[in-house]
C-alpha cells in the first residue's frame, strides 16, 4: 500500500494513534511522525565517524527502549533513522555537498523522497570520512532489522494494522 502523505502529521500523535502509522518503504515518514521525530532527530548526526558512532549507538539505544516498551512505532522510527543515517552519509560520500539530483524538488513532492523526474548529478570521488560514517550506521541498521523482538513486533503490528 502506498504511503499516505495526506495525513495531518502536524496534529497526529502516533504514540496515541499507532493505527495511523504505516511502515511504508525505506525511510518514508521518518521526518513526519511525531512524537518520535522529536525524540530521535536531536541525536541523528553523521558528520564524522566519531559523531556517527555515538549517534548510531544512541539511536539504537532508543530502538531497544521502544522495543522494551512494546512500542513498535517508536522502534520502527528509530530503525528508519538508522537507515537514514546510512543513506544520507552515503549520499555525502558519493556527492560532494550532498546534492544528488539536479534542480529543485517539485512543489507537490516536498517531504517525499525520490528523484521526481530530476536527473542524478555525477558522483564525486568517494569521501572516505562519510563512507566510514555510513558503514557505522549500516551496522546498527542491520542489527535493528535482524533483532528478534523487532521482527516479532513488526509481524504483530502488520497483522493488526496492515503495512
Amino acid at each position: 500500500m502506498p504511503f499516505d502523505y495526506t495525513l495531518d502529521f502536524r496534529t497526529v500523535d502516533f504514540r496515541q494513534h499507532p493505527e495511523l502509522y504505516q511502515v511504508g518503504k525505506g525511510e518514508q515518514g521518518v521526518l513526519l511522525v511525531q512524537p518520535y521525530k522529536g525524540e530521535i532527530l536531536p541525536h541523528w548526526r553523521f558528520r564524522t565517524p566519531e559523531v556517527a558512532r555515538e549517534s548510531a549507538a544512541t539511536i539504537y539505544g532508543l530502538f531497544e527502549a521502544y522495543l522494551a516498551q512494546d512500542d513498535f512505532v517508536g522502534a520502527d522510527m528509530a530503525r528508519k533513522f538508522l537507515q537514514m543515517g546510512y543513506t544520507r552519509a552515503r549520499r555525502y560520500a558519493n556527492h560532494q555537498g550532498g546534492k544528488k539530483y539536479a534542480g529543485p524538488v517539485p512543489a507537490d513532492k516536498k517531504g517525499q523522497s525520490g528523484a521526481h523526474g530530476r536527473p542524478e548529478l555525477p558522483r564525486s570521488p568517494e569521501d572516505p570520512v562519510k563512507a566510514e560514517a555510513a558503514a557505522l550506521f549500516k551496522l546498527r541498521w542491520d542489527e535493528a532489522r535482524a533483532h528478534p523482538a523487532y521482527q516479532t513486533q513488526r509481524a504483530a503490528f502488520e497483522d493488526r494494522y496492515g503495512k
